[in-house]
């Protein structure tokens, strides 16, 4: 008969972020461990709060399996003497594993017969492996941080208080470190601490929220939705979207109890940014719109004890009013200094020992930004060039630029200088100290008000962009010129300076930086060549600091190449589609996805697959091999040379041609009408013929052949469905 296992674990508050984790470690351990025993059950499912992680598992079985298992014992050589008896090495087998000759047979392996034990198990009661099974499941749990109190050597987030566990009603008894296991948990902390005994799940959830508690986070979620829009509604507006404010405050909290509260609508006057980062930042408050989409000077918060609701409403308010005094205080005092004398600032403040300060940074992917600008034929500079300091003087401020006489190129040219030398401006304002998310915002709204054109000031925040996966992307060239020069500046600043990412280490976030690069140069369709702006960034950097460039500059490319692959495949893309144009040169972006697309269309040609057979061999006779570059005609001494050779010089000019127009869908097509000559050759001519200059030859025009798609793809990586 089938019965229900309850595992709860209670602990000190656990952080928010841990719990979702907590929960799918739990869920995830326990259903591997059942199934390894052989156990069958119907669901597992899982709870929790700041304080418990539970997993509750339903239709477990009450025991294991029969089940027979093949024991390997010596080979048959070692088994038996030469006249057939056993030897001292298989009696020992038998004796340990308590077998007889009759259980005995001889199985074929890739090393030679040997000798197998066939062992019938008699399968064990579940209740006396759980305790086995729990203790391995508590003691395995994987958290980002672990720590260890008292003198214990056991690990956990918290200090682990009380364990949970009943099987079929009855306590599974089992230790970690000093928690045993019974059938009592706990209700809320401050309103019912006390220790109560539960026999099934449904006494232990309806026990749990008779002491105010809600165990399951759906249901957290649930109730704070529902009172949150009953409230926000009440009070004329709309509440701020914030699925992950909502999923943290749904794990901060056992008992949900949801208060609305206000502030003083003079902090209205500072950026509504402002305003809403104080509340979730700081107090993981929500914050309300007015019907119009303006911020109203109210706020959503969800305490975690019932009780005073007034009390805990006007506790709140004044805590919020503390933090918003302080925003304003800081924001009336950095209104008054320009966002040029900011960066003049930066000369103090160090972005990374060996790579300098962060004024140092600024004028080197200034400088790059240029650069890319110009490649990308968006800017091209006055007839005086200006330095990057020059584009903090009037006379380069697009604002009180006359433009007469200045080209569009060219005023695209100062916008972007303009905008890279002012986009850490606010690093060193009171408001970005105190309120560091608001980096970037901060330094948009005070260059705007210091009169600074749109494109300059909006790029001073979007150049953050993205911020992670999903995220929006610049939306303007001069906010993605900066965006993709001030990360790869950062990028190649610490491979060279050896910095890099290692496993889970990435102290500077550089994979969401490469990452943020590429999706702007494939959003933007940016036709430049990855090794050409990772070449010019370390050439920067080499006026400052001394350094491997080459090694610098390989392995910040093979880490692109990485973080492309990535991509590439999370979109759906086929492994071997992607691997056959990576293992080509690249680094322009835009240009190896359109290949990749274009391969992934040609599969459904009906040459496809016979052709690829054919590349396949042209791969394989050339493997180890360095053939010439042309293949001498005068040497060809068969008709299909002739032919395969006449097509291909045939071929080359117009794969040429729709290579350089990017048209990759009918350059695959066209390079099909190669497939038939190709297998004439190889039916044909033997390609490895005893004579020496015939058979170099005939490398050389197989050569010939792979040259005319090698740049495109390596069609031998693909792989073909059977």
């Amino acid at each position: 008969m089938a019965k229900e296992l309850l595992l709860e674990i209670g602990s000190e508050e656990l952080p928010a972020r841990f719990i979702e984790e907590g929960r799918r470690g739990l869920g995830g351990l326990i259903k591997e461990r059942l199934e390894a025993c052989g156990l069958e059950f119907a669901r597992i499912y899982t709870l929790a709060t700041p304080r418990r992680l539970t997993a509750v598992v339903e239709g477990l079985s009450e025991r294991e399996p029969d089940r027979t298992v093949e024991l390997k014992g010596p080979a048959k050589r070692a088994a038996y003497d030469p006249r057939g008896r056993p030897t001292k090495a298989l009696e020992g087998f038998m004796r340990s594993q308590g077998l007889e000759e009759k259980d005995l047979q001889v199985v074929e392996t890739p090393k030679g017969e040997y000798i197998y034990g066939m062992k019938e198990l008699k399968g064990r009661p579940t209740d006396s492996i759980l305790p086995e099974i729990l203790s391995d499941v508590v003691s395995s749990l994987s958290f980002p941080k672990t720590m260890r109190w008292k003198d214990l050597t056991i690990r956990y987030p918290r200090p682990m208080h009380w364990l949970l566990a009943i099987y079929g009603g009855k306590v599974v008894d089992f230790c970690f470190g000093p928690v045993r296991a019974s059938n009592r948990t706990r209700g809320h902390r401050f309103m019912a601490p006390e220790e109560f005994c539960v026999d099934s799940v449904e006494a232990y959830i309806e026990g749990l929220e008779e002491r105010f508690v809600v165990v399951s986070p759906e249901r957290r979620r649930e109730l704070i939705v529902e009172k949150m829009r009953e409230l926000v509604e009440k009070a004329g507006g709309l509440p701020l979207e914030d699925p992950a404010l909502l999923d943290e405050v749904v794990n901060l909290v056992e008992y949900p109890v949801v208060i609305l509260g206000g502030f003083d609508h003079g902090f209205l006057s500072m950026p509504e940014e402002v305003v809403i980062n104080a509340m979730r930042e700081h107090q993981r408050y929500f914050g309300i719109n007015g019907p119009d989409g303006t911020l109203m000077p109210l706020f959503i918060t969800v305490a975690n004890t019932p009780g005073d609701t007034d009390t805990i409403r006007r506790g709140n308010e004044r805590v919020l009013r503390a933090r918003l005094n302080d925003a304003q205080f800081y924001y009336e005092r950095d209104k008054k200094v320009s966002p040029v004398q900011r960066v003049e600032e930066l000369k103090g403040v160090v972005f990374q020992a060996k790579l300098g300060t962060s004024y140092q940074k600024t004028e080197r992917f200034t400088r790059l930004a240029l650069f890319l600008a110009e490649r990308l034929d968006f800017a091209e500079p006055p007839l005086e060039r200006p330095s990057p300091q020059d584009f903090l003087t009037e006379r380069f401020n697009p604002a009180g630029l006359d433009k007469r006489g200045v080209s569009e190129k060219e005023l695209n040219y100062i916008i972007t200088g303009r905008a890279c030398m002012l986009a850490k401006s606010d690093l060193t304002s009171g408001m970005v100290g105190e309120f560091p998310a608001l980096q970037g915002i901060m330094g948009r709204e005070y260059a705007r008000l210091h009169g600074e054109i749109p494109l300059v000031y909006n790029a001073i925040y979007e150049h953050y962009l993205p911020q992670h996966a999903g995220d929006r992307l610049p939306s303007t060239h001069v906010a993605s010129l900066v965006s993709i020069a001030d990360r790869l500046d950062t990028i190649v600043g610490c491979f060279a300076t050896g910095v890099e990412p290692t496993g889970t280490q990435d102290p500077y976030g550089l994979r969401r930086l490469a990452l943020g690069i590429i999706a702007i140069v494939l959003e933007k369709g940016y036709r430049v060549g990855l090794d050409v702006l990772v070449e010019k960034s370390a050439e920067l950097l080499a006026e400052r600091l001394s350094f491997d460039r080459e090694k610098t500059i390989s392995g910040v490319l093979e880490f692109f190449k990485e973080r492309l692959r990535q991509r590439l495949l999370s979109q759906g893309l086929s492994h071997d589609s992607v691997e056959a144009v990576l293992s080509t040169p690249w680094f322009d972006m835009v240009d190896t996805v359109e290949r990749i697309k274009a391969l992934e269309g040609f599969k459904t040609h009906p040459a496809f697959a016979e052709l690829i057979v054919a590349f396949k061999r042209v791969s394989n006779i050339l493997k180890g091999v360095s053939p010439k570059d042309r293949p001498d005609e005068t040497l060809f001494a068969e008709e299909p040379e002739r032919e395969l050779f006449k097509k291909a010089e045939e071929l080359r000019p117009v794969l040429k041609r729709l290579s350089e127009e990017a048209n990759y869908r009918e350059l695959f097509a066209t390079l099909a009408g190669i497939k038939e000559v190709v297998d004439s050759f190889f039916d044909g001519v033997k390609v490895m013929a005893e004579d020496e200059r015939i058979r170099e030859n005939r490398l050389a025009l197989l050569n010939h052949v792979r040259s005319l798609y090698i740049e495109i793809a390596d069609l031998s990586r693909i792989t073909l469905q059977i």
